[in-house]
C-alpha cells in the first residue's frame, strides 16, 4: 500500500520531470525563434523552469530524509520580469512584427504545458498534507498561471499587432 509519503515523493517526481521537460522545451523554442522577443521570452520561461526544478529537488531531498515538508522561502516575482521583457520588446517593435505559424504552435504548446503544470499543482495544494507544502503549491501554481498568460499575451501580440496596441493601449479618440 502506498504511504502518505510515498505520494508525495511520487508528485515531486513528476513535477520535477515537468519543469525538466519545460526548460528543454523553452530552450529549444528559445534558439528557433525568428524575433528577439521570443528567443528573450523563452528563454526567460526556461530560466524559470529551472529555478522551479531546483525548488523542487531541494524539497525532495529534505522530504526524503526528514520526512517532513520543508518552510520554503519561495516567492516569484509574479511574472513581472517576464511582463517587463514582453513591454519593453513591444514598445521596440510595434506592430511591425510578422509571426511564422511555427511560432504560433510553440506558444500553444507552451501555454498547454503552463496549463498542465498549474493544473497539477493546484490539486496538490488541494490535497497538501502539510500547511507549508499548500502554500509553496499554491504560489507555484500563480506563477505557471502568469506564465500562461504572458504566453496568451504573446501569442495575441503575434496574430494581430495592431489590434493588440489597441487593446492592450486603450487609445483615446477625442476629435480634437
Amino acid at each position: 500500500m502506498e504511504t502518505e509519503q510515498d505520494k508525495i515523493l511520487g508528485a515531486l517526481q513528476i513535477a520535477i520531470q515537468m519543469e525538466i521537460d519545460g526548460k528543454e522545451y523553452y530552450r529549444k523554442v528559445s534558439q528557433s525563434s525568428d524575433n528577439q522577443l521570443g528567443r528573450e521570452l523563452f528563454q526567460s520561461l526556461a530560466n524559470e523552469e529551472d529555478i522551479h526544478r531546483q525548488k523542487f529537488e531541494e524539497i525532495y531531498d529534505t522530504f526524503r530524509s526528514k520526512k517532513v515538508w520543508p518552510k520554503t522561502n519561495f516567492q516569484p516575482d509574479g511574472g513581472k520580469r517576464l511582463r517587463t521583457i514582453f513591454a519593453r520588446a513591444t514598445d521596440e517593435i510595434g506592430s511591425d512584427i510578422k509571426a511564422p505559424a511555427t511560432e504560433l504552435d510553440a506558444i500553444q504548446t507552451a501555454m498547454g504545458m503552463e496549463s498542465k503544470s498549474y493544473d497539477l499543482y493546484k490539486d496538490r495544494s488541494q490535497t497538501a498534507t502539510y500547511d507549508t507544502e499548500r502554500d509553496f503549491y499554491e504560489t507555484l501554481a500563480a506563477e505557471e498561471r502568469e506564465h500562461h498568460l504572458v504566453l496568451l499575451d504573446y501569442y495575441e501580440y503575434l496574430k494581430d499587432p495592431a489590434g493588440w496596441f489597441v487593446t492592450k493601449e486603450r487609445p483615446s479618440l477625442d476629435g480634437g
